[in-house]
């Protein structure tokens, strides 16, 4: 159905007007009438599967007609194992401690004055997201469980998919008494709304997060006029430490690499030590090749396994969201702490090594959102993290940073209560 400029226009701002409404109904709720609604959402969910596996399969055959890649397939099929983690997902957020009204500080001034900082909601958020269908759900329960409402513009690959998510979560607050209008999804695939959105919806809209590629995120961070907490590319790293375990490192390096090629997780350069690489490099290689991945590598890893492909210098600042590895040899730490900071995005890196001290030194320099120890990148996600799910992984440094969940969609503000006192 296409839509004139001004009715979207029109379309757009009573949304952000309902959604401003609706928010401030929630701000009446308490954290029991918050669980509740999560609670029903996530029955919903289970309700309705049938229509939202049967309106996936539809954007999935849309999708392969337009012969999108495997890693963004991948990313917007559902199934009845990903509908149940969905599911659990909104009920693990249910379970969470609710954030608004919490006491972050307290502390009493001369004056004898008692001040508190406590967190309230942000208001209403606005979601543009691509490919994932999962993120309708995770984002509106997120939302909700921090008493914001919620604005989400899903990805017209994913469009017939969110919305029947988004219907049976709307059913499932209005069923709990909660306002229907907390979880609002823009109907349409047109460009333009993005547009409207970005612009604040004539103050309506508190802040935007977008999820997805690096165009849209670049989109939203250069035309919005409010706050936003971005979400860049995940251009991933391990590096494989000179006292590192040569089996972790096999076993990391192939789990972060291939358990999900597509997630923003995923390891995409490997990073390994001089020393160890002649005896360790070709026994990470060869699981990675039994599963088909392809490796890349300059040209010192190329004096180990002449077979790589040689790597280039674009090959460093991509993210393949795909079965596609590239390989540098470096000298020690130093050298892999200055590629990564040459070359990452500030999303997730990761050490493996026995040494405490070097992985220390490692945890505390690396410029990231998420820096792991022995573990794989492919636990950078909110799940994960105990946080029920998230938006998104922040890589900024204002406000929210890493997995995106409840807490990180609050702001604050100070609570002073007195006795009487006058300010001479």
């Amino acid at each position: 159905m296409q839509t004139s400029e001004t009715s979207l226009a029109d379309l757009m701002l009573d949304m952000g007007k309902r959604a401003r409404a609706a928010s401030q109904r929630l701000s009446h709720q308490t954290a029991k009438d918050r669980s509740r609604g999560l609670l029903a959402m996530a029955d919903a969910l289970e309700t309705s599967q049938g229509e939202i596996l049967k309106s996936n399969a539809l954007d999935m055959q849309q999708a392969k007609q337009k012969q999108l890649s495997d890693a963004m397939l991948d990313r917007l099929l559902l199934t009845p194992e990903r509908m149940r983690a969905m599911s659990d997902a909104v009920r693990m957020i249910a379970g969470l401690p609710d954030p608004v009204g919490q006491t972050i500080a307290n502390w009493t001034v001369p004056s004898g004055l008692d001040i508190s900082r406590v967190r309230t909601p942000l208001g209403v958020i606005g979601i543009i997201y691509e490919s994932r269908p999962n993120v309708t759900a995770d984002a509106s329960a997120l939302c909700l469980r921090s008493g914001n409402a919620a604005i989400l513009r899903a990805g017209s690959e994913s469009l017939n998919s969110a919305l029947a998510i988004a219907t049976a979560l709307r059913s499932g607050l209005e069923g709990a008494g909660l306002p229907a209008d907390a979880l609002q999804l823009v109907g349409t695939p047109e460009r333009e709304a993005v547009g409207h959105m970005l612009t604040g919806l004539d103050g309506n809209l508190d802040v935007v997060v977008p999820r997805g590629g690096k165009g849209l995120v670049e989109r939203v961070q250069n035309d919005a006029r409010v706050p936003v907490i971005g979400h860049l590319e995940g251009l991933c790293h391990i590096y494989i430490d000179t006292d590192a375990d040569p089996q972790k490192a096999v076993d990391i390096a192939f789990n972060a690499k291939m358990r999900r090629t597509g997630v923003c997780g995923a390891m995409e350069t490997l990073l390994i030590n001089e020393a160890i690489a002649p005896r360790v490099l070709p026994v990470i290689a060869a699981p990675l090749r039994e599963a088909g991945c392809e490796l890349r590598g300059d040209a010192q890893a190329k004096e180990l396994m002449a077979d790589l492909i040689s790597a280039t210098e674009e090959d460093w600042r991509t993210e393949y969201l795909a079965p596609i590895l590239s390989i540098k040899v470096v000298k020690n730490l130093d050298g892999a702490l200055a590629h990564i900071a040459r070359y990452g995005t500030g999303h997730t890196e990761a050490i493996v090594t026995e040494n405490t001290s070097t992985a220390e030194r490692f945890l505390n320099e690396v410029d990231a959102a998420i820096a792991l120890h022995n573990a794989s990148t492919q636990f950078a996600d909110g799940g994960e993290f105990g946080m029920g799910a998230e938006i998104g992984i922040a890589t900024g440094r204002i406000h929210a940073r890493g997995p995106v969940g409840a807490e990180q969609l609050t702001t604050f503000k100070y609570v002073v209560r007195g006795t009487g006192q006058t300010r001479p």
